[in-house]
Formats: structure tokens, C-alpha cells, sequence
């Protein structure tokens, strides 16, 4: 069955008849896996920026948290490009495919112990993630009709395959890093890299083999010849030194700039759903309002990253027995938590039917556990620290698992949201938008990082004062949210 190209007008694109496999179409599965190995690439070297930039380059932990933040925030912010690219130049297929190869080349540029080519690494990387984020959540999208009830149990599969390799990661390559090739003490890190670069490559080759079962979905618009291509590609090589300048600036700086762009998205937006009609423009408000909720979730949900390695490595008691627990191997208990808690949520979804909290509950929800998450480390540092300045093991592994809640209950159904809400010929920016505000949250989680580890490192009271902060913030944004979701969803014009 034919269809036409998915923005090449104003209502959605037919959507082909796909055959079933699990009771989904069988795209899913080889996008499944793609995003599985991406996921691979980009958790595997999560763990380890920060400290490696302590370590190797002999940076503060201020210092690192605030690369980190940068690092992230133009990885999402350049998913706002790829969209634009995806949906009016060249289509969805190719754009992961050049994405996934100039990423790959990024992870192999971090492992070389040089700090320029390590920020020439980090801006090869952010390059890359602009053209692959995007437009693969975008063709799932795409693979159900817009009312299809497996929409949001097919967004969740999809979550659950990114983190089944976020769970893996980690523990590889922290074994690589202080079992096989380093120590707990000089963990060899150059490993962790080259081993995420492997696992890119694997993405890249996958989708190029799997990619003939999406017929026309994420097809090259018409007359998008092979010079379109090329001149994507030189234009990616080109973002390079413009994704190292950014990395250089104050992060302050650099979220002025996020900001402004989110707002040209915002205007954009709105602009097409107003000429689509009052449906389309209500819809629109509806989910830049959502958007704006999911800054703060991400401010405090990413110091994962950043603060909670520093904490797990000076402040949390990981000795289990005389065995240490490793550092990196904290941020695969989020993705363990969602393998175990995902199939939960999308049998919950379906099962509750008409009662089905809306989207703006979710999202409420969602801030309210990872502010409980906040509250657990809160009683943690004020009545649990032990004579060696330490918190128990359990207390930083739950809170992974409490923010895990408040993830399934909003990151998952904001990429469906975003596919739903959008206006028709602009749903790859719109999906941009989505991870340009996550963008956002992401280079604020640094500048708040780097204020509880201050010049001297993380204390005890440094991450009490701040988490907190954390704690109030998600609680009071949460309350809010649940408060106007009635007027929010009256917007979204039967959208569920």
C-alpha cells in the first residue's frame, strides 16, 4: 500500500498496512534495536565524562558538571535542526543514517587523550545526535494511525529498547574501565569510549539493513536528489566547530542562547497551527505549555549525570561486603527499573481505558515523583550519614528507581504526545522542540550541579542545600501542573 510522503500536506500521511509482529508493526522492532545500540553508545559514556574530565584533564568537579550540562544540551538543542533537515530536505531515513556515522566518528575522536580533540569528540557527537535523535522517535510515530489505541504501548516498547541498552552499557563498560583494562583507583577510560563507538557503528549498520521494511516512511521527500545529501553531510562536518565554540562559552551564556532558540520554535509552531486552523493552533499551545513543565523535570532528572556520579563516588557508601560497587554501574539501575516497571505502565495505560489520567496528569505525576526522589535524599544527608561521611548504598540506588516512576510517567508519552499534538507538516521540528526543551533542562542541570560541588567539591551540606531546592521546585511545579491539566487538555481537542 502507497502513501504519501508525511509532511506533504496539511492531514496526516496514510499510514501503510504494516504486518504485526507482538501485535505491533513489525518496523518497530528493527527501530526498536537501532535506538537500542545508539542508546548503547550514549549511556556507555555517561557515567565516565565527568570524572574523566576530572581525572584526565585535572578540571574542577564545577567545571565538569558544567561541560556535561553543555554537552548534553546541545546534543538535544541540535535535534531541532535534524528535525527541520528530516522533514523538508532529505526525509528521516537518511538523516539517521548520516547522523549515525558522524557520531560514531565522535566517540572515537573522546578515547584520543587530548583535551581539544575531546571537545572536538563531544561537538562530532552533538553534529551526529541532531540528525539520529529526532527522527527515529519521529517514525514511530508514523508507524500508527493517530488514533491507533497501540500508539502509547508502541512509544513505550520503543522506551524500553533504548534503555535495555542504557542498562547494558554501563555495566560493560565500567568493567572495561576498572576490571579489565584500569583499576577502581585509574580507571582506563579510553576503553569506555572505544566500546560505545563500536556499539554506534552497530546502530548505523542495522538501520541500513533494516531500513527496507519502512517502505516510505521516513522516505526522501520528492525531488530530494543525492547533492541534497552531500550537501546535509558537508553541512553536519561544517555544525562541528559551531557545536566546539558553544561547548567554550559560559553555560550561562549558552542558555540565553538555547532559550531564544526555543522561542523561534515556539513562534514556528504556533505560525503553522494557526493556518491549520483553531484545532491545530489550540493543540499547539497546549504542548509548548508541556514543554515548558519538562525544562524543570530535566533540570533535576539529569543530575544523574552529573552531581549523583560525584556523589556516588565521595559520599555514598558503596562497599557491599568488601565488594565495591561500582560508580558507573548506579546509572543502569534506571534502566533496569524501566525494564522491570515498563511493561507495568503499558498494561496500566491500556487496562485504566476511559479512566486514563490525560497527559497533563502524567506530566504532573511524573514531577511529583522526582521530587520524592529529592525527599529521600533530602532524609538521607540531614539523618543517615554514618561516622565516615557516608549515606547508605540503598538511598542513592532508590532514588534512581523513584525518579524512574516520574520518568515512565512522562518521557515516553511526551514523545507520543509531541506526534499527536504537532501540526502535520511540522511534526519532526515539533519533535525538536521536545528535545530542545529537554535541552534546556539538560544545560540548567550543569549550572545547578556545579553550584553544589562550588569550587572545593561536593560536601555533605552542599548537596542537602541543593537537593533540597530540587525537592520544593518538583513538588510545586507537579501541584501546578495537576492544578491547570482540566484547561490544558481542553486544548488538545480529544487527544488522549
Amino acid at each position: 500500500m502507497s502513501a504519501a510522503a508525511p509532511n506533504s500536506a496539511t492531514t496526516p500521511a496514510p499510514v501503510p498496512e504494516f504486518k504485526n509482529l507482538l501485535g505491533h508493526p513489525r518496523p518497530l522492532w528493527m527501530l526498536f534495536m537501532t535506538e537500542f545500540w545508539e542508546r548503547f553508545a550514549f549511556y556507555g559514556i555517561r557515567w565516565a565524562l565527568v570524572l574523566y574530565v576530572v581525572a584526565q584533564f585535572a578540571d574542577s568537579e564545577a567545571g565538569a558538571s558544567k561541560l556535561y550540562g553543555a554537552y548534553l544540551a546541545l546534543v538535544y538543542a541540535a535535534a531541532l535542526f535534524g528535525g527541520f533537515v528530516a522533514d523538508r530536505v532529505i526525509g528521516y531515513q537518511r538523516s539517521i543514517l548520516i547522523g549515525a556515522a558522524v557520531m560514531s566518528l565522535g566517540l572515537f575522536l573522546i578515547a584520543i587523550p587530548d583535551e581539544r580533540v575531546f571537545r572536538i569528540g563531544l561537538a562530532t557527537i552533538i553534529a551526529g545526535n541532531g540528525l539520529f535523535k529526532p527522527n527515529i522517535s519521529s517514525m514511530v510515530g508514523q508507524l500508527y494511525g493517530i488514533n491507533d489505541s497501540r500508539r502509547d504501548s508502541g512509544f513505550t516498547i520503543f522506551y524500553m529498547g533504548i534503555n535495555a541498552g542504557a542498562l547494558i552499557a554501563p555495566v560493560l563498560t565500567g568493567f572495561l574501565a576498572d576490571k579489565l583494562f584500569g583499576t577502581e583507583a585509574m580507571p582506563a577510560y579510553k576503553y569506555v569510549f572505544i566500546a560505545s563507538g563500536v556499539g554506534m557503528l552497530i546502530s548505523l549498520v542495522w538501520f541500513w539493513i533494516g531500513r527496507r521494511q519502512l517502505g516510505v516512511v521516513g522516505a526522501a521527500p520528492a525531488g530530494a536528489g543525492f547533492g541534497r545529501t552531500v550537501a546535509v553531510l558537508v553541512g553536519t562536518l561544517v555544525a562541528v566547530p559551531v557545536a566546539y565554540g558553544l561547548l567554550s562559552i559560559d553555560a550561562g551564556i549558552l542558555g540565553w542562547i538555547l532559550g531564544a532558540l526555543f522561542t523561534v520554535l515556539c513562534v514556528m509552531i504556533l505560525v503553522e497551527g494557526i493556518r491549520e486552523g483553531r484545532v491545530a493552533r489550540d493543540r499547539s499551545i497546549a504542548m509548548l505549555i508541556i514543554f515548558v513543565f519538562n525544562v524543570l523535570f530535566f533540570m533535576f532528572f539529569e543530575q544523574a549525570g552529573s552531581s549523583f556520579n560525584f556523589l556516588a563516588q565521595n559520599i555514598v557508601n558503596r562497599d557491599l561486603s568488601g565488594w565495591m560497587f561500582p560508580v558507573g554501574w548506579f546509572q543502569s539501575v534506571n534502566s533496569v527499573a524501566i525494564l522491570a516497571l515498563g511493561p507495568v505502565f503499558v498494561w496500566l495505560w491500556t487496562a485504566l481505558g476511559s479512566r486514563n489520567p490525560s497527559i497533563p496528569r502524567k506530566f504532573g505525576l511524573g514531577l511529583i515523583f522526582n521530587g520524592l526522589a529529592f525527599l529521600l535524599l533530602m532524609y538521607a544527608l540531614s539523618s543517615l550519614v554514618d561516622d565516615a561521611g557516608k549515606i547508605p548504598f540503598w538511598t542513592l540506588f532508590m532514588v534512581y528507581v523513584i525518579q524512574t516512576v516520574g520518568e515512565l510517567c512522562l518521557s515516553p508519552i511526551g514523545l507520543s504526545m509531541t506526534t499527536k499534538l504537532a501540526p502535520v507538516k511540522v511534526v519532526g521540528l515539533a519533535m525538536g522542540g521536545w528535545f530542545l526543551s529537554t535541552a534546556i533542562g539538560n544545560n540548567l542541570s550543569g549550572i545547578f550541579a556545579a553550584l553544589i560541588s562550588g569550587d572545593s567539591g561536593m560536601t555533605v551540606d552542599s548537596a542537602l542545600k541543593g537537593y533540597t531546592g530540587s525537592f520544593w521546585s518538583l513538588l510545586g511545579a507537579g501541584v501546578v501542573l495537576l492544578l491547570i491539566a482540566p484547561q490544558v487538555q481542553k486544548l488538545m481537542h480529544g487527544v488522549k
